[in-house]
This record gives C-alpha cells, structure tokens and sequence, in this order.
C-alpha cells in the first residue's frame, strides 16, 4: 500500500492516498474524462498515464476526452495517444454521468465556463498529480487542479479548485493560488505571493517575493514582477508594466 503522502487534500485526487490504494486492491478505478482535446488537454492525458503507471491494475480510467469544437489536428493527436474523442460537452451526462472530471482547457475563463457546466450536471472534478511533480508539506490542492511533471511545490502552499501548473513551474513557500489559475511552463513565484482568481501566468515569468497578483490579471511571458498587479490588466516586460 503506498504511503500517506505529507501534504492535505482540498478535494478529490488522484495522488496515492489510502482510499485509493483500497480501491487498487479491490480492483476499483476511478472513472475520469478531460474536457479539452487541446494541447493542455492532451498533457492532462499524459499526467493519467503516467498516475496509472506500469501497474497491472490502473488507479484511473480515462474513458475519453469531451469537447465542443475540437480540430481534426487535435482529435488525431488524441487517437495517437490512444484515447477516445467522446463527443460534445452536452452529451457526457447522459453517457458518463457517473464519471469525474478535469477540465485540460489553458484559458481560465473557458475553463470556468466548462466546469460550471459540468458541476451543474451534478459531475464532481477530481485533481490530478504528476508522480513527478514535488508537492512539500502541510500544502493543499483543491479539486480539479493539475500539476505536471517537474513541477516543485513548497511548504504551506494553497491551491484553489482547477489550477493548472504547467511542466516546471515553481511554486515558492507559503504561496496562495485561487481558483482558475494557469501557471505556464517554467515560470517560478517565490514565497507569500498571492494569485487571485483566474490569472494567467506566462511561459518563464518570475514573480517577487510577496506580491499580489490580481483576479483576471495576464503576466506576459519571461516578465518579472516586482510589485502588486491590479485585477484584470496585462504586464509583460523587465520589470513588468
């Protein structure tokens, strides 16, 4: 049986927890979908897989991916990887109600948009952790999140429901994430920074040490923050305006 890892759950995970290793032993897995068969959805794809790893009985069962206008280049991408497009949005309940879900969407407001119409068919989000992400202690992950490989996550950090922390990102002690928050690859935020509700972090951006990041805000790629960004404006450059 796996051990206990040190860090709290804020909902559903798929980490080892011991709830999941007695389903393991009882021969149960979870029944998921990813909505999204773009290129962050596919990378969810990746994170199940490798949750499921070499085992010869699986942690997950990813049933497919649902989206309502996917490109012929991303729903071949998806049969590449083995999985099955699964039609609209609109058509899961009535197929795979019973299952959980993430939504695998990088722009915020689209992903909250999704889960809104998720949850409101009575579907429950299930949060999905890299096994080689780094998670430190007393730190809490909130239903729907995904945090890739190479992500390194601090002591007493907070993520909100449906967080996105991209390959490599680093998140720094003591941090507070909100809901709907995309962390782009490579892009660190050092210890004590808050991030409100539904900010887009880019690709290598660094955010300084006790900063707030405001609900909405954008903070272009490879930028550095060294002051508070206000809700809803775009700040790129170094240092970042």
């Amino acid at each position: 049986m796996p051990s206990k890892p040190n860090f709290l759950y804020a909902g559903n995970l798929s980490c080892p927890v011991e709830e999941n290793a007695q389903h393991a032993e009882s021969g149960y897995a979870q029944r998921i979908v990813i909505a999204g068969v773009g290129g962050f959805g596919r990378e969810t794809v990746d994170v199940v897989t490798a949750i499921n790893g070499d085992g010869e009985e699986l942690q997950l069962d990813l049933l497919g991916v649902v989206d309502d206008r996917p490109s012929q280049v991303h729903l071949a991408a998806l049969a590449r990887q083995g999985y099955t497009y699964l039609g609209p949005v609109q058509d899961l309940p009535s197929a795979h109600g019973d299952a959980m879900f993430v939504v695998g969407i990088g722009k915020p407001s689209v992903r909250e948009l999704v889960a809104g119409r998720l949850m409101d068919f009575g579907m429950s989000s299930i949060a999905l952790v890299h096994p080689k992400s780094a998670v430190g202690s007393a730190s809490a992950i909130g239903a729907g999140s995904v945090v890739c490989a190479g992500v390194q996550i601090s002591t007493n950090v907070t993520l909100g429901a449906h967080v996105h922390l991209n390959p490599a990102a680093v998140i720094g002690h003591d941090v507070k994430i909100f809901d709907f928050v995309s962390v782009n690859p490579g892009a660190v935020i050092s210890g004590d920074v808050e991030i409100e509700k539904g900010v887009l972090i880019g690709a290598g951006a660094v955010v300084l040490q006790g900063l707030r990041i405001g609900a909405g805000a954008v903070v272009g790629a490879g930028a550095v923050v060294v002051r508070d960004v206000a809700p809803g404006s775009i700040v790129k450059g170094v240092p970042a305006r």
